[in-house]
């Protein structure tokens, strides 16, 4: 990345430059053979040749990159995709995790899933270019599963195939479905090949799904611990804990109760959810799953109850998805939209404000800022466009809204330096780059996604924790004052004689280093 401001005085606006280092070409040598550092087109190639075609061109498919776009792989714009099925078999009860992969990877992923909660160990298992050749990697992750098929400890194992393994085609989908009663669903969650880690929660999820449904086609399976005694609507998409509740609130007028969510907590809420009346894509980028749902003859609507506007069309869509009558859905909606307009007009916004993430949320974040009388100029989100956001997108488009699907750092940052927000809401480097301006900013992640965003209580604490950020302008300001002065970038810092920055020394150094790597991770060698 390039390095983040330290000085906040304002400079003319400019395009901002991509935050990549364009490297040398590398010797041959090192190209040969293409490790886990060879680059998103050596792997995509790889992995073809290995047999792996037929899974990249549905991922291609489901989770569709503009064109000429940099993937995870190449250039971290967010976490490693694989984070995120990492994180959804880490939540749920009864279920190990096996990873195969590059040691380097394996660390970061649990280090980072240990960081956000999980309490629970996660296998791993390691491979060497002779393992990998002979196919003895497969073997071995083989014997790892029969190792831990216990089914006083286990309902489900999940084996994930990171990058290297994916790309010498390391065929999971010969491992037995099951052993000792115990499902054995095997995934490729490759940088390469999954854009962001919130589409590879939906790999897994889906994936889930599909076992799920064809246990649910050939016979009895395992009834839930709790029945509701109305039909269901099942969310898909993970959300605030309060939400669901809330959602079941809204939605008793109509007769019917709020199922599971998806990713769900175990296994057999699965079938609860594939049983469900209709299925709200609260989430609109999981497209394996809605596959899932529409094979067992499901209806999936879109968008979410966020603002009056928004839960006024989502309660109608829900109604009639399910043959409630006009009554009925007037009702559900005369319930509950007095109070969303109090608790909006109880807690307004006043300001400007970009909104930028990886969640998938993050129009419906903006559909609320912009109920809650907040301007909200540019939505940029790193997750694709589907049929499932289209409502959520045009209502925004037509209050003047900039919606950007597939969104980089690059776009985000410019967006900030366009429109100069009062706040800033956004990724990690956004976030960054905004207070390094002097602008609040608040991480998406953290502080926006981990709150409720539906009915009274999203409206109420969204504006809560948005208006303290906007109410701390006054002291960035202070702080750009004192620190007046210090220099930016490869000069911060109070110094006699100003250090000389030297890109060409920095581009050719990088250059040996990814050479170096390539030569000594080479699949294959």
């Amino acid at each position: 990345m390039n390095d983040v401001t330290a000085s906040t005085q304002k400079k003319p606006d400019a395009k901002r430059a991509a935050d990549r280092i364009d490297l040398a070409p590398a010797p041959e040598a090192a190209i040969e053979g293409s490790g886990c550092h060879g680059g998103k087109d050596k792997m995509v190639e790889a992995a073809k040749k290995a047999g792996k075609s037929d899974i990249l061109d549905q991922y291609a498919a489901d989770y569709p990159a503009k064109e000429n776009a940099q993937g995870p792989h190449d250039q971290p714009q967010s976490m490693c995709p694989a984070f995120g099925s990492l994180r959804v078999g880490l939540r749920m009860r009864r279920t190990a995790t096996i990873l195969s992969g590059s040691a380097c990877c394996v660390y970061g992923l649990t280090f980072t899933s240990h960081f956000y909660g999980a309490r629970r160990s996660v296998g791993y298992v390691p491979f060497s270019s002779e393992t990998l050749v002979t196919g003895k990697l497969f073997e071995d992750i083989k014997e790892a599963v029969e190792q831990m098929a216990d089914p006083e400890k286990y309902d489900t194992i999940v084996v994930t195939n990171l990058c290297v393994p994916t790309a010498s085609g390391v065929p999971l989908r010969l491992l037995p479905d099951a052993i000792n009663g115990v499902r054995i669903i095997g995934i490729d969650v490759p940088g390469f090949g999954i854009p962001t880690h919130a589409e590879a929660k939906d790999v897994l999820a889906g994936a889930m799904l599909k076992y799920a449904r064809e246990e649910a086609e050939q016979g009895p399976v395992a009834a839930p611990k709790e029945r509701a005694d109305k039909p269901s609507v099942t969310l898909l998409g993970e959300m605030f804990p309060a939400d669901p509740v809330g959602i079941g609130h809204m939605l008793e007028p109509l007769g019917l109760a709020a199922g599971p969510v998806v990713p769900t907590r175990e296994w057999r809420e699965l079938y609860t959810a594939l049983d469900g009346a209709v299925v709200a894509a609260i989430h609109p980028f999981y497209t394996a799953s809605v596959r899932e749902f529409e094979a067992a003859g499901r209806k999936v609507v879109g968008s979410a109850p966020v603002g009056c506007d928004g839960t006024a069309a989502w309660l109608e869509s829900i109604g009639q998805a399910t043959g409630a009558s006009a009554d009925q859905i007037a009702a559900a909606q005369n319930a509950i939209l007095p109070a969303i307009k109090g608790a909006l007009g109880a807690m307004p916004i006043n300001g400007r404000i970009t909104v930028s993430g990886y969640e998938g949320s993050e129009l419906l974040v903006a559909r609320l800022l912009i109920e809650s009388g907040a301007d909200v100029p540019y939505v940029g989100t790193a997750c694709p466009q589907t049929k499932w956001s289209d409502v959520d997108r045009a209502w925004l488009e037509a209050k003047g809204v900039r919606v950007n699907y597939r969104a980089s750092l690059e776009e985000d940052i410019a967006a900030v330096e366009e429109f100069g927000p009062d706040l800033s809401i956004g990724t990690t480097p956004v976030v960054q780059h905004a207070k390094a301006k002097a602008i609040p900013a608040l991480y998406f992640t953290n502080l926006i996604s981990a709150r409720p965003l539906m009915g009274p209580a999203g409206a109420g604490s969204l504006a809560q924790v948005v208006n303290a950020a906007m109410a701390n302008k006054e002291r960035f300001d202070r702080m750009t004052e004192f620190f007046e002065g210090v220099g930016e970038g490869h000069s911060t810092g109070i110094w006699e004689d100003t250090p000389t920055d030297r890109p060409k020394f920095k581009a050719r150094y990088a250059a040996q280093n990814a050479a170096a790597a390539k030569a000594a991770e080479a699949i294959g060698s």
